[in-house]
C-alpha cells in the first residue's frame, strides 16, 4: 500500500468528522418568554441555506456547530452566537475552517446582541413594540393547545413608519432560510407595499405583539393611469404555518387593491406551487357568490362576463379568473354523469391544449424545411399519442388540486 494514499485517507476520515449540515447548525427562534431561550421546543431550523452556505449546505472546520440566531418576537431584535465542540487549526490540521460568522453578518443588520444578558435586557423593552403602519383587519383563530381564541391583525406599512426600515431588514433575512430563490428588495423604491401579519398575546398583564409573516407587492406602472399590483414575496414563519394566515393575508391584500379604482387587477411573480393553491382557494371564496358564476351560466362555459366582473369587482385577471371558473365548474358537475363529466373534460383540456397546439404549428414548420413528408407524418403520429398522455395526465392532476381546493372551501 502506498503509505502517503494511507495517510490521505486518515486525514480525509479526519476532517470529515468536521463537516456539518447548516440546515441543522443554525437554530432560530422567535422568543416571547425569558424562559424560551432554553426549550428546544422552541426552536425551529431553515428549510434552505445555501444561498448563504453554497449548494452543498455544509460549513467545514467544526464539530457540533451551532449557529443560534434569536429573535425577539415583535420587533426582531436578534442574538447571533456560534458554538461549537472543537475546530480545525491552521496549525495542526493546516486546513482553514470557514468563516461563518462573516457569512451570516452579510444577510443579518448590523447592532445584534452576541451576549444573551443584553439580548434579555432587550426583551424587557419588548412591551414597547407596536405593529407599524395601518390597521387592515383582524380575524381570530381557535388554538387547540391554549384552548383560546387568538387575535392577530394584519397591517399596512411603507418606508416612512419611523423604525419600519430597520424592522424589516431584521425581518427579511428569514426570506433567505424558507424560500428557495431568495432575494432582498430595493426599499428606497416607493412603488413597494409591506403588509405585516402580527399576533397579540399577553405578558405580565400587557398585550404584545408578536411577528407572524408578511408579503411585500409591487405597484407596475401601467399607461396612462393604472397600477398593477404584483405578489413578490410572501412569508408566513414556519411557527404559524398551516393555520390559515396566508388565506387571510391573500385575501385582506386583495381587499385592500379592490377598493382602489386605479388598480387593475393583481398579479404573483414567479409563484410557488403553494402559493398557487393558497390563491386558488381565496379567488375561489371570492368570487363564488358572484352572478356570473352561478351553476347555470358555469355549465354554459367560460365568459367575457366572468373575466370582466372579476376584473372590476375583484381585481381578478383573465387567467386566474379561468382557473377560478374551471374549479367552481367541477364543483357545479356531477362527474359520475358520462355526459357533464365528458362536457368538463373537453373544456378543460381545450385550454391545456393551447401551448402543445402552438409548438406543434412551430414544429410542423421546422419540419417542412428539414424533412421530407412521409417522415413527418409519423412523427406527428408518435407526438400526438405522446400529447394525449401528457394532456391526460396534466387533466388528472389539476383536478385533484382543484378537489383539495373545494375540501378546504367546505371547511371553511
Amino acid at each position: 500500500e502506498n503509505p502517503f494514499l494511507t495517510g490521505l485517507t486518515a486525514m480525509e476520515k479526519k476532517l470529515a468528522e468536521y463537516k456539518c449540515n447548516t440546515n441543522e447548525a443554525i437554530q432560530l427562534k422567535l422568543v416571547r418568554f425569558p424562559e424560551d431561550l432554553e426549550d428546544d421546543n422552541t426552536t425551529f431550523n431553515p428549510e434552505y441555506s445555501h444561498q448563504v452556505f453554497g449548494d452543498d449546505e455544509v460549513a467545514f472546520g467544526y464539530k457540533g456547530l451551532k449557529i443560534l440566531l434569536y429573535y425577539i418576537a415583535g420587533n426582531l431584535s436578534t442574538l447571533f452566537r456560534i458554538e461549537y465542540t472543537s475546530k480545525v487549526n491552521e496549525k495542526f490540521d493546516c486546513v482553514e475552517a470557514d468563516d461563518v460568522e462573516s457569512k451570516i453578518r452579510e444577510i443579518i443588520p448590523p447592532g445584534f446582541c452576541t451576549s444573551t444578558d443584553d439580548f434579555v435586557s432587550l426583551l424587557e423593552k419588548e412591551v414597547n413594540f407596536k405593529p407599524f403602519g395601518m390597521l387592515l383587519h383582524t380575524y381570530s383563530i381557535h388554538n387547540e393547545e391554549a384552548g383560546e381564541d387568538i387575535t392577530y391583525q394584519i397591517y399596512k406599512a411603507d418606508m416612512t413608519c419611523p423604525g419600519f426600515r430597520e424592522y424589516h431588514e431584521r425581518l427579511q433575512t428569514f426570506l433567505m432560510w424558507f424560500i428557495e430563490t431568495a432575494s432582498f428588495i430595493d426599499v428606497d423604491d416607493e412603488r413597494w407595499n409591506y403588509f405585516l401579519v402580527f399576533e397579540k398575546y399577553n405578558k405580565d398583564g400587557a398585550t404584545l405583539f408578536a411577528t407572524v409573516g408578511y408579503m411585500t407587492v409591487y405597484n407596475y406602472y401601467v399607461y396612462p393611469d393604472k397600477t398593477r399590483p404584483r405578489v413578490s414575496q410572501m412569508l408566513i414563519l414556519p411557527p404559524f404555518q398551516g393555520e390559515g394566515h396566508g388565506a387571510q393575508l391573500l385575501e385582506t391584500v386583495h381587499r385592500y387593491y379592490m377598493s382602489s379604482p386605479t388598480v387593475l387587477d393583481i398579479t404573483a411573480e414567479d409563484p410557488s406551487e403553494n402559493y398557487v393553491k393558497l390563491r386558488d382557494f381565496v379567488l375561489v371564496k371570492l368570487c363564488q357568490d358572484l352572478l356570473c358564476f352561478s351553476p347555470v351560466k358555469l355549465m354554459q362555459g367560460f365568459s367575457q362576463e366572468m373575466v370582466t366582473e372579476a376584473q372590476q369587482k375583484l381585481k381578478i385577471n383573465k387567467q386566474h379568473t379561468r382557473r377560478v371558473y374551471e374549479i367552481l365548474r367541477l364543483r357545479a358537475t356531477n362527474m359520475g354523469d358520462a355526459e357533464q363529466s365528458r362536457s368538463y373534460r373537453l373544456d378543460v383540456k381545450r385550454r391545456l391544449i393551447g401551448p402543445y397546439k402552438k409548438k406543434q404549428r412551430e414544429l410542423a414548420k421546422m419540419r417542412r424545411c428539414l424533412r421530407p413528408e412521409e417522415m413527418t407524418n409519423q412523427l406527428n403520429q408518435i407526438d400526438l399519442n405522446l400529447q394525449r398522455e401528457q394532456l391526460e395526465e396534466s387533466f388528472q392532476q389539476l383536478v385533484s388540486d382543484y378537489r383539495r381546493v373545494l375540501e378546504r372551501l367546505a371547511q371553511a
